[in-house]
């Protein structure tokens, strides 16, 4: 089968196509024709050996896809070929078949598209564990989400205001800015690019405040990291939850003293763990999800589809910040 493979450590670039062989269902596994494979962040990690697992090479990235059952293994009972289906495949995404575990697919809603499959379990997946269960949302909450405009960012916005949040986006252009707002925010701030100066930071940390009002953040859903953190935590409300969610711009080293002064927690988010560990609850918050989605409160926003062979330029887009909502690599038609 034709996949887009990592054959050497690097960037996008090193990305070619190639030929894998064909995966077998064992007990439990279903063999799934791929469609479509959503582009995340991990993909930009994973080639260059930085992610927290390092996959054999030759391998194909990509974890979020959607596509029809090919074939089941021993014991699957919940899906047959011909299924329409959207799942998690942890890896190996970007390549004709995959191999995904039964637990881990889902029912393609007819009335949606391969790309908006493949684009909705990670991104909602992970921001409503991290509202849910670890930042304990409650109606009106004073949500500041950081990347805003990313896929999980736009995710943070639907799902903060759907589950009754003020919620403020911040961003690094007026037109992700703009995007930031058509999904509903109620406030946006544009910030500037890292790395920046003492002074810099506490100018940050100003406007944060000045747009949280005089309470601050209850809840900063950090999907970026770096220089943007410590302004953040020093925006937050008392007894406030700051969400770590991913680094693009760098792990950041938070000042301690400010958790103590503002008595908030430091919640990290890992959704595939949570997943793992307690399937029940998750399954319980895919079908809220699910609920949301049929009543038009959330929608994956795919901006680019791009076909195998350019799958790296979609990694690279996501890689330099350049992305609004979700990139898709289209596998078949």
């Amino acid at each position: 089968m034709r996949a887009l493979l990592s054959t050497a450590i690097g960037g996008p670039e090193t990305l070619t196509v190639g030929d894998l062989p064909d995966p077998v269902a064992g007990p439990g596994e279903v063999i799934v024709a791929v469609k479509a494979c959503a582009v995340n962040f991990p993909d930009v990690l994973v080639i260059e050996d930085k992610y927290q697992f390092k996959p054999p090479r030759p391998f194909a990235p990509g974890g979020e896809i959607s596509g029809v059952v090919e074939s089941v293994g021993e014991g699957v009972t919940a899906f047959k070929p011909g299924d329409r289906v959207m799942g998690n495949t942890g890896m190996g995404g970007m390549s004709e078949k995959a191999v995904v575990r039964e637990a881990a697919l889902y029912p393609l809603p007819a009335a949606r598209s391969f790309e908006e499959g493949a684009s909705m379990l990670l991104t909602y997946g992970t921001t409503i564990h991290a509202l849910v269960d670890r930042g304990h949302i409650k109606e009106g909450d004073n949500l500041l989400v950081l990347g805003a405009a990313g896929g999980v960012g736009l995710a943070a916005v639907e799902l903060g205001k759907a589950l009754g949040a003020r919620v403020v986006g911040a961003v690094s252009s007026e037109e992700k800015a703009r995007a930031v707002r058509d999904a509903g925010a109620d406030d946006v701030l544009i910030y500037g690019r890292a790395p920046f100066s003492k002074e810099e930071s506490k100018a940050l940390a100003d406007a944060f405040k000045a747009k949280a009002g005089p309470n601050g953040f209850d809840l900063v859903y950090d999907a970026v990291g770096g220089d943007y953190a410590e302004p953040a935590v020093r925006s937050m409300a008392w007894e406030g939850r700051y969400l770590v969610i991913g680094f693009p711009a760098g792990i950041p080293k938070l000042p301690l003293n400010l958790t103590l002064l503002k008595s908030c927690d430091i919640c990290g988010v890992f959704w595939g763990a949570f997943a793992a560990r307690e399937p029940a609850r998750n399954r319980a918050n895919i079908q809220r999800l699910f609920d949301l989605w049929a009543a038009g409160r959330i929608a994956p926003k795919v901006t680019g589809v791009y076909p195998l062979e350019k799958g790296g330029e979609a990694i690279a887009k996501l890689a330099a910040r350049g992305a609004i909502g979700k990139l898709v690599v289209r596998v078949a038609a």
